[in-house]
C-alpha cells in the first residue's frame, strides 16, 4: 500500500517509447530553482506520471563547483561534463551573461554531444551557449525576446526570431524565456509519444499543451523616444496623439512642412520603416494598452485606435502580436 500511494497517479496513458531515453540539464553556478523547473519540470513530471518510465534525467555541472540556488537553498550538482557524453537530449537552461564567453570545457563536450547524435537544446538565455559553441551557425533560432536583439548582433550567422515561443530545428532546439521551456518540453514529448500523452500530462500538471500565439505578446514595446526638434519626430509625436483620428500621410507631410517625397525618405532614416507601416503598429500598441488596462469592447479599442471596426483591427494585430485582441485580453486584460 505504501508503495502503491507513494507511485505517480494513473492516467492510464498509451504505453511510453521501449527506446530508453536520457536528458541532461547543464548547470552553471547561480542558476535559480525556478529556471531549473522550467528546464526539465515537465520531463520530471512525465516520469512521475509513467508518461516516461524509462527516462534517466542527470543535472551536470557545467563548470567546476557550480550549485543551483533559490529561497536560501544551495544545492550542488552531482554529475560532470563526462554525463554529456552519453546523453540522447542535452538542454542548456542559463548563461549569466551573454557578454561572458562560456567555459572551454562545456562548449568542447555540447560539440561532442551533438557530433554523436544527441539533440541540444538551449533555454533563453542558454541559447548563447549554444551560439558561442557555434551550433547555431546558419540556423534559426529564438531566445528570450529582450535578449534577441543581442544575440543578433553578437552572432549574425544565427537567424534570430524573437516572436517564436521555440523553434525545433531537428537535432538544435531553442526556445524563449521561462514557460517557454515547458512548451518545448511538452512539444518533445507530443513529437516522440504523440499528442494523447502530451495532452494528458498537460492537464496533469494544469498548463496549456499548446499556446497560441508566441512571444509577440509579451515584447514590451516603451512609447518611442522623439526628437521634437526634428519636424519629422515633432510629427510623428503629433501623430500619436491623434490615433484615433484618420491619419493621411500627405497631412503628416504637410504638417512637416515637407514634401510627401522628402517626409517619406526622412522618415524611413529615422525609424527604418514606411509611414504607413509605423502608423499602424503605433496603433495596434496603443490597442494593447487599451486591451490591458480597460474594459472598452474591442469594438470600442479598434474605434479608440483609428480602426473602422474590430474586424479591422482583428489582420493587424494578428500580425504583430501573434493573436487575436479577444484572446491577448483574455491573458493580459484588467480583471473586475
Amino acid at each position: 500500500m505504501v508503495e502503491e500511494a507513494l507511485a505517480g497517479p494513473n492516467l492510464n496513458l498509451p504505453a511510453a517509447s521501449p527506446t530508453p531515453r536520457r536528458l541532461v540539464v547543464v548547470v552553471v553556478d547561480g542558476v535559480s530553482l525556478g529556471i531549473m523547473s522550467f528546464a526539465f519540470g515537465v520531463f520530471d513530471a512525465a516520469v512521475y506520471y509513467g508518461a516516461l518510465p524509462e527516462l534517466e534525467v542527470r543535472i551536470v555541472s557545467g563548470e567546476p563547483e557550480a550549485a543551483i540556488r533559490g529561497a536560501g537553498l544551495v544545492c550542488n550538482v552531482p554529475y560532470d561534463l563526462s554525463a554529456i557524453r552519453k546523453a540522447d537530449l542535452v538542454i542548456v537552461p542559463y548563461w549569466r551573461d551573454p557578454a561572458e564567453h562560456p567555459p572551454e570545457p562545456l562548449l568542447e563536450s555540447l560539440r561532442g554531444a551533438h557530433a554523436a547524435g544527441a539533440r541540444v537544446a538551449g533555454l533563453c538565455s542558454g541559447v548563447f551557449v549554444l551560439a558561442a559553441a557555434g551550433l547555431l551557425d546558419e540556423r534559426p533560432a529564438t531566445t528570450h525576446w529582450a535578449l534577441a536583439g543581442v544575440l543578433a548582433q553578437m552572432y549574425p550567422k544565427i537567424s534570430v526570431r524573437a516572436s517564436i515561443l521555440y523553434i525545433d530545428d531537428g537535432d538544435i532546439l531553442t526556445a524563449g524565456g521561462g514557460a517557454a521551456g515547458m512548451d518545448l518540453g511538452l512539444h518533445l514529448i507530443r513529437a516522440s509519444h504523440g499528442a494523447v500523452v502530451a495532452n494528458r500530462l498537460a492537464r496533469s500538471i494544469v498548463v496549456a499543451p499548446h499556446r497560441p500565439g508566441g512571444q509577440s505578446q509579451y515584447i514590451e514595446s516603451p512609447v518611442p523616444e522623439l526628437n521634437q526638434d526634428d519636424p519629422v519626430g515633432e510629427t510623428m509625436s503629433w501623430a500619436l496623439g491623434q490615433l484615433d483620428q484618420i491619419l493621411p500621410i500627405d497631412l503628416m507631410a504637410r504638417r512637416a512642412q515637407m514634401s510627401r517625397r522628402n517626409f517619406d525618405r526622412r522618415f524611413r532614416e529615422l525609424t527604418g520603416t514606411a509611414p504607413a507601416t509605423w502608423l499602424t503598429h503605433q496603433r495596434v500598441l496603443r490597442a494593447q494598452r487599451l486591451l490591458e488596462s480597460t474594459r472598452l469592447s474591442v469594438e470600442g479599442v479598434a474605434r479608440s485606435c483609428g480602426f473602422s471596426s474590430a474586424a479591422a483591427l482583428r489582420p493587424h494585430f494578428r500580425r504583430h502580436v501573434g493573436v487575436a485582441p479577444a484572446t491577448y485580453r483574455d491573458t493580459f486584460g484588467a480583471r473586475s
